[in-house]
């Protein structure tokens, strides 16, 4: 038997309760929780005693939107997130491509447009560092792509091409393409993107589990699990690592809703929740949906016009009635909804479609929720707690750095801005709130995110922080209590994800999944200069910080 007993620790009990003590794990199951003259009775001879020395120890966290394959493919390849300027994008693209001759198309992740004169990047600029073969950059935001013209070539893409429902192929004042290609037009680009090579998404998979584990993450949820805009299908990777052991996380596989298809497609996600019915550590009763695409390059469906669009209001990837007899088929099949709502428009359809599917259905225990929600009509604000329904919300994105400053709010409009990502009224509303950190479109730190959250403000050691971010909370009246931001994080996400009698809660009988910080984070406060000093997944170390 193996036994680990971490002793003077700030314990975090959940619903905002601290408590002084320890935790004592045998064989990867909290044993004990409570002071440590208590747990230290407890202890058999031998065990390792590791002393939290004051500092806070929580329940492991749970990501519950996140692109793993996405993230990890970019830390195995060019990865532009830990820089934030146009040059140094540059520099890397070329120094990959100089490095990596034998690549018939050079791929990456992780521009923002925000540095680039207009907010958009050119293929003039791809051209001049990658002229010999096709270049496919993708943004941090997973709406994007960033091309040269031998991709576009190699595509067959030219100026007549026409834009896509949901997409658009960005044009200059002339109309000729500039390499940029939004959302559902990013699909022109799949004949020439390379098929992964075995054993790839195994690899981006653990170099992104990796990355969690080092932030705290313990479980999270794959929003895109089967063949996409997003990247190729990672369910087989995931089995595979299941099988031989090197899955140390546990993962909900949101399992991908194919837009061109119809409900004859439901018989292949139940054979696949099916398949992984008996594994440890993964599930797959989820399924997600895209009803819209994203503000900043009008393709999020809004009730009334783009205020600099006027005419335009977004689309509705699938039609309002159609989405509505899926989610109420996927509810009936015992299936949770994972909805991407970003626009009021959409987001109005999303909760229409649960509010079918629970008149059809009855209770049928479903929890779905509806992710981003950059803003919400005040007559939907209370459907959430009265229809069930969760807000999945990315809270690092609440705050005021120039892309939303300059682009995205005089999109919006003033009244709309007023209610831009509005998670304090929906908590007050009666919502209830789990939190995901959409990476790579965003850091995965959730101690990042609950700063974030809890006070409209950029964390100040976030390189991407522009602006007045840093200074000028985002509607500081939105921000949430920061028992609402951890328990987003640990056990109302453990129960969103169906796990809250396997983990998420510093209690006995539950799974040894565990994280200890640098410190004491019980009054809220330092989370964006906190860090992680050690993460146990089944009481299994799986990160522990190097002395500096």
């Amino acid at each position: 038997m193996t036994s680990l007993h971490i002793t003077n620790a700030r314990l975090a009990l959940g619903d905002g309760r601290w408590q002084d003590g320890g935790v004592l794990v045998r064989d990867g199951v909290i044993a004990a929780v409570g002071p440590d003259a208590d747990v230290a009775a407890l202890r058999e001879p031998g065990a390792e005693v590791r002393d939290a020395a004051g500092a806070s120890l929580l329940p492991g966290f749970h990501d519950t939107h996140v692109h793993p394959p996405m993230a990890g493919s970019s830390l195995l390849g060019i990865d532009l997130m830990p820089v934030h300027d146009a040059d140094a994008y540059l520099r890397i693209i070329a120094d990959h491509a100089d490095a990596h001759p034998e690549l018939g198309t050079v791929v990456g992740v992780g521009w923002y447009g925000d540095v680039f004169p207009g907010g958009l990047p050119t293929r003039a600029l791809l051209d001049a560092v990658v002229p010999d073969r096709p270049a496919v950059l993708t943004s941090h935001d997973g709406h994007g792509v960033w091309v040269n013209t031998r991709a576009l070539e190699a595509a067959g893409i030219g100026a007549e091409v026409a834009d896509p429902l949901g997409g658009h192929f960005v044009r200059d004042e002339r109309g000729g393409l500039t390499g940029v290609l939004l959302d559902t037009a990013m699909q022109a680009l799949e004949p020439i993107l390379p098929e992964p090579v075995p054993g790839f998404l195994e690899d981006a998979i653990l170099a992104a589990q990796r990355r969690l584990h080092s932030v705290g993450v313990t479980t999270w949820h794959d929003a895109a699990v089967g063949t996409s805009e997003l990247g190729p299908d990672a369910f087989d990777a995931y089995l595979s690592l299941e099988a031989r052991g090197a899955l140390t996380a546990r993962v909900v596989l949101c399992q991908w809703w194919d837009r061109d298809r119809g409900l004859e497609q439901i018989a292949e996600l139940e054979a696949r929740r099916t398949r992984v019915a008996r594994a440890e550590r993964i599930s797959a009763h989820v399924v997600k949906i895209m009803q819209d695409g994203m503000i900043e390059n009008h393709t999020a469906a809004l009730l009334d016009d783009y205020t600099d669009a006027p005419g335009v209001r977004g689309d509705s990837f699938l039609p309002p009635d159609e989405l509505a007899t899926i989610v109420a088929e996927l509810d009936a099949r015992g299936f949770d909804v994972h909805l991407h709502a970003v626009g009021d428009r959409a987001v109005r359809e999303c909760l229409d479609a649960v509010a079918r599917a629970r008149a059809r259905n009855g209770s049928t225990g479903g929890r779905h929720q509806l992710a981003h929600l950059d803003v919400v009509d005040t007559a939907d604000l209370d459907r959430f707690a009265a229809l069930d329904v969760t807000v999945n919300a990315q809270l690092l994105w609440a705050r005021t750095d120039i892309e939303i400053v300059e682009r995205k709010l005089p999109m919006m409009g003033d009244d709309r801005a007023k209610r831009h990502f509005p998670f304090e009224t929906l908590r007050a509303n009666g919502a209830r709130i789990v939190a995901g950190s959409d990476w790579p479109v965003s850091d995965p730190n959730p101690l990042w995110a609950m700063h974030t959250g809890t006070t409209r403000l950029a964390p100040s050691t976030d390189p991407h922080a522009t602006g007045r971010a840093l200074t000028d909370p985002l509607l500081a009246t939105e921000a949430l209590p920061f028992a609402t931001v951890l328990d987003a994080y640990t056990g109302t996400a453990a129960w969103v994800g169906r796990l809250e009698s396997t983990t998420g809660r510093l209690e006995a009988g539950l799974a040894a999944d565990l994280v200890l910080l640098d410190r004491d984070i019980s009054s809220g406060d330092g989370l964006d200069t906190a860090r992680v000093a050690e993460t146990w997944a089944a009481g299994r170390s799986v990160y522990r910080a190097t002395e500096t």
